[in-house]
């Protein structure tokens, strides 16, 4: 099992990789420049125009809600995989779900535990070619390569250097970034790595920094609404981004900087407005959790649990949340909200690998999106009723005048 060769994973990686979007035009184009063999795209103000794509009416299947369903409890990862089937994660469960195509039928690829094919924590799932998949797991630090239900390869990961797999590099190495760090640093930001991993040599090099987490305000015991940078692969790029700054940085897997996309925003001030829903489902937790305690009681216990949210009112909300690549390389942007996104989800702008702003998709409510690809969207579904349920949706396709 431990023999399979790794240049294996780079072949289907390449195989794959290939890929590129439609492009539709814009309104208001941007300005574009060279710097230094840099593409410079910026824009004037924020693009609003709708995507000429949109997620179809109803969904492909469902899975969660039904008898006879995986129970699950939650879905922190999830990727369509290239014949349309997709692979998700439950964290409370440890279990890695795979489902057909059509979503009729499912399995259980890996349970919890330590031995081949079991998981600890999984971070990422990677789809490598038709049938391939790469899962990492930073609890037991190794990556493994599923092909079919069996175990191909595993391949130890880099310990302590609080790194976790984002994606996989043009030659088959695997591409990280920082995940933890210090929290008593000097300075207005901890500095995050972005590195690449060989895996046939065990050989870790950082490429690029970044700015990874804020020092907490003055005044402030924490901040509920701090942005954060994040690093993400697509297509084999490093793409980096901080919340509250209106650019994305494409770089090549060794660091060199190839592509800026900069664009005009102002940022959002929280209000009293925004915490109105957060509020509201804090009181809900507290009454189901403490059934017996009194409607003055619960009040005060909200009116605690909120003071952090009240101490940052009139303070700038990041400009998204975290973003993710799909298959054809393209950048999802979700707005920012502030509480996390229950069951009103904010929507997605969309950016294409040349750094034009395709437009804005819309997301069923209570609908979380993990991944694109293949003209389908996977993602995680809430209802009323807190039940969580595997979605995948068809991306349509629109004729739009732009």
């Amino acid at each position: 099992m431990h023999a399979r060769p790794l240049p294996y994973l780079a072949l289907l990686v390449l195989l794959t990789a290939c890929g590129g979007d439609p492009l539709h035009p814009t309104a208001n184009p941007p300005h574009t420049a060279d710097s230094l063999g840099i593409r410079i795209v910026t824009y004037d103000h924020t693009p609003t125009a709708t995507a000429a794509f949109r997620l179809a009416a109803q969904p492909r299947y469902r899975h969660g809600a039904s008898p006879g369903d995986y129970a699950f409890q939650e879905v922190s990862a999830g990727r369509l995989m290239p014949d349309g089937s997709a692979v998700v994660y439950d964290p409370w469960i440890a279990e890695l779900v795979a489902f057909d195509p059509d979503g009729a039928s499912y399995r259980v690829l890996a349970s919890e535990g330590e031995g081949p094919g079991e998981v600890n924590y999984v971070s990422a799932i990677l789809p490598v070619g038709r049938d391939s998949l790469l899962v990492a797991d930073p609890g037991l630090a190794r990556a493994t390569l599923f092909v079919g239900d069996s175990v191909a390869h595993i391949t130890p990961l880099p310990r302590g250097t609080r790194l976790d797999v984002e994606g996989i590099g043009p030659s088959g190495e695997l591409l990280l970034a920082t995940v933890g760090g210090e929290w008593g640093f000097e300075g207005e930001w901890l500095g995050g790595h972005a590195a690449r991993f060989d895996m046939e040599s065990g050989i870790l090099d950082t490429v690029a920094t970044y700015d990874f987490w804020p020092r907490v305000p003055p005044g402030l015991e924490s901040n509920p609404i701090g942005a954060v940078g994040k690093v993400t692969v697509a297509t084999g790029h490093l793409v980096l981004t901080r919340s509250d700054r209106p650019e994305i940085t494409w770089r090549l897997s060794d660091g060199t900087a190839t592509q800026i996309v900069r664009w005009v925003a102002d940022a959002t001030l929280l209000t009293e407005e925004w915490l109105e829903p957060i509020e509201a489902e804090h009181r809900t937790a507290v009454r189901m959790h403490s059934p017996d305690l009194s409607d003055s009681r619960i009040a005060e216990v909200t009116r605690i649990g909120m003071s952090v949210y009240r101490a940052s009112l009139g303070r700038p909300m990041p400009l998204f949340s975290n973003p993710f690549a799909d298959a054809e390389g393209r950048i999802w942007l979700p707005s920012y909200k502030p509480g996390g996104e229950s069951h009103d989800v904010p929507p997605y702008a969309v950016i294409a690998p040349d750094g034009e702003w395709l437009g804005t998709v819309e997301a069923p409510p209570g609908f979380r999106i993990l991944d694109a690809a293949g003209g389908l969207v996977l993602g995680v579904e809430q209802d009323e009723m807190d039940v969580v349920s595997v979605v995948v949706y068809e991306l349509v396709e629109l004729s739009l005048s732009r």
